[in-house]
């Protein structure tokens, strides 16, 4: 199969093309050709901007193409018309986040979707992230009828993820000492290994799979409790857990997701609940949780000491909400 990456040099991207070679493809990536330029240098590469020239698209074909870059509407249906007569099929990596904030628990892929009060925006922030996402689906399912493949991922972890957003806890953890655990212990988690999601990807593509699939993991229930302490006994069995209350921590401005990964007030929980049956049904399956925090954790140490996290809190203020909350108990 010939298959054109979006992309492809940077986490998921970089999982989608390992997949892809594993399995015998022939790959071409297009992409800016500043990220990890060193990688793939069996692959042919194609440099160009998406948002300003496909010029080096032109007069080429392919059996699908994996879009793993597109955030803004207007650029994903500017790739999108242009590949639609050069390629069979076209995925799409979306996001849970399309969907909208009032829909109960579990929901499936046909649950309602996030909408913008202004479609016209473009600037991607935590508010229009969801509904820009969703208008970006739409700009791939109007130029290629019939032919998308939509894929929604929960949060991607594991090794080479730039965003730190899981990687913070088997790192944090394998330093010892007392550890924050925030929120409510049995609230449920949802995660996905990118390279579980990227050879059920690449395999969905060999089949001439259409639709939307909701890529969320794992198989069974996981709450914030089953993943930390998970990661405890991987990376230091030592380390001690204190889990502080959602209510002290919203108090004390600590910001969800970003200071604290993974954890997410409760009231946005149901975000965490999304139904992964019909990926499932389609052959999607997920490695142990202890293989991914082990390599995560692995892949972390080879990172420059001097590495500045992009999510997670300081050792000093953790420091510091413990103390505090030692107080407040007391």
């Amino acid at each position: 199969m010939r298959l054109l990456i979006i992309g492809g040099t940077r986490f998921a991207g970089r999982h989608l093309v390992e997949a892809a070679l594993t399995r015998g493809h022939t790959l071409t990536l297009f992409n800016r050709g500043q990220s990890n330029p060193e990688l793939f240098p069996q692959v042919e590469q194609l440099h160009g901007d998406r948002t300003k020239d496909l010029t080096p698209l032109q007069g080429r074909s392919w059996d699908a193409v994996i879009d793993t870059s597109g955030y803004v509407p207007r650029h994903v249906r500017r790739s999108a018309e242009a590949l639609a007569a050069a390629a069979d099929r076209y995925v799409f990596i979306s996001t849970v986040s399309v969907y909208a904030e009032n829909n109960p628990r579990g929901m499936d892929e046909t649950a309602p979707l996030a909408t913008l009060t202004d479609e016209t925006v473009e600037e991607v922030t935590g508010e229009t992230y969801g509904g820009l996402k969703v208008l970006c689906e739409q700009a791939v399912e109007q130029a290629l009828p019939a032919r998308a493949l939509i894929i929604r991922p929960s949060l991607i972890v594991g090794p080479h993820d730039p965003t730190d957003r899981f990687t913070y806890w088997p790192y944090r953890i394998a330093q010892g000492g007392e550890v924050l655990a925030p929120g409510q212990a049995d609230q449920p988690v949802q995660i996905i290994d990118g390279r579980d999601m990227a050879e059920w990807i690449v395999k969905l593509a060999e089949t001439k799979h259409t639709g939307i699939f909701n890529a969320v993991g794992p198989e069974q229930l996981l709450t914030t409790r089953g993943m930390l302490e998970a990661c405890v006994a991987v990376c230091n069995p030592q380390a001690h857990l204190t889990w502080v209350s959602e209510e002290f921590l919203i108090a004390a401005g600590v910001q969800p997701w970003s200071e604290i990964p993974v954890w997410v007030p409760e009231q946005d929980a149901a975000f965490d609940t999304v139904s992964n049956a019909k990926a499932i049904a389609t052959g999607l399956k997920f490695r142990p949780l202890a293989e991914t925090m082990g390599d995560t954790l692995a892949w972390a140490k080879t990172r420059p000491s001097a590495h500045a996290w992009r999510a997670g809190l300081t050792r000093e203020r953790e420091a510091e909400l413990l103390q505090s909350w030692r107080a407040h108990r007391a």
